[in-house]
């Protein structure tokens, strides 16, 4: 009799006790839910961070040299050197704004429109056609300097790639022409490519018939003197930015 009634009392306890985790549960659920994705984030390794799928956009701001003239578009120096650069698994686009028989001065009054392009880099490659013509060093220097500062005022990283004047001018004028890169990339603090024909001028394999603008070859050549000198420069760059040079 007394265990009948113990057994009575201890069933209503137990049942009381159902119906209270069951009237619960709906507050229960969703702590318990949150507790289960919780330790599920906690037991799944946290996913990387993608690779930078944006291209580093770098414009060659130039003459013939750079805009290919005699040779086909895809062999072109903006065109081979971006085929290097993506062969090394880079991404960076080369933006071709290479004007031929450009002085100079026909580069300056072209910048806002070459940065309507957004480039973050441009690599100056002017002046050649100034020392062909004879044209003031000053000036030239003059021209050279506002491309820089104005390129430099719109946070455009800023390489400039020299040229040599022709010696048919004498010695002093070569000596004017020639001095100016090295004056303007110290006193901006940008990367001097010292000689944009290096290796390849006055080489009549690497050359067109007018002995000025190379042939396929001398492209090359050019690029593959470049290159190197683009790569650290990239590299450089990216480190300014904590952006990665590649993919």
């Amino acid at each position: 009799m007394v265990l009948s009634i113990g057994y009575g009392r201890f069933a209503a306890a137990v049942n009381s006790l159902l119906v209270t985790i069951l009237l619960c549960l709906p507050l229960l659920c969703p702590f318990a839910l949150c507790l289960s994705a919780t330790a599920h984030a906690q037991s799944t390794p946290a996913q990387s961070t993608p690779a930078q799928s944006t291209p580093v956009k770098l414009a060659i701001l130039g003459d013939s040299l750079a805009a290919g003239y005699g040779v086909k578009p895809g062999q072109s120096v903006p065109a081979r050197l971006e085929a290097a650069l993506k062969a090394q698994g880079r991404n960076v686009t080369v933006i071709n704004h290479g004007v031929s028989g450009d002085t100079t001065a026909g580069g300056l009054d072209r910048v806002d429109w070459m940065l309507a392009d957004k480039p973050d880099i441009v690599m100056v490659e002017l002046g050649a056609n100034d020392a062909l013509r004879g044209l003031d060093p000053a000036a030239a220097e003059r021209n050279l300097d506002a491309i820089i500062a104005k390129l430099k005022a719109a946070g455009v990283t800023v390489w400039l790639a020299g040229m040599l004047a022709p010696r048919n001018f004498g010695p002093e004028y070569a000596q004017q022409f020639d001095g100016l890169y090295k004056r303007l990339a110290e006193k901006y603090n940008v990367p001097l490519y010292p000689f944009f024909l290096d290796g390849v001028a006055q080489d009549v394999a690497l050359n067109q018939a007018d002995g000025l603008h190379p042939n396929p070859k001398g492209v090359d050549i050019i690029v593959e003197r470049l290159l190197p000198f683009v790569t650290k420069n990239l590299d450089d760059y990216a480190a300014s930015v904590r952006r990665p040079a590649r993919p």
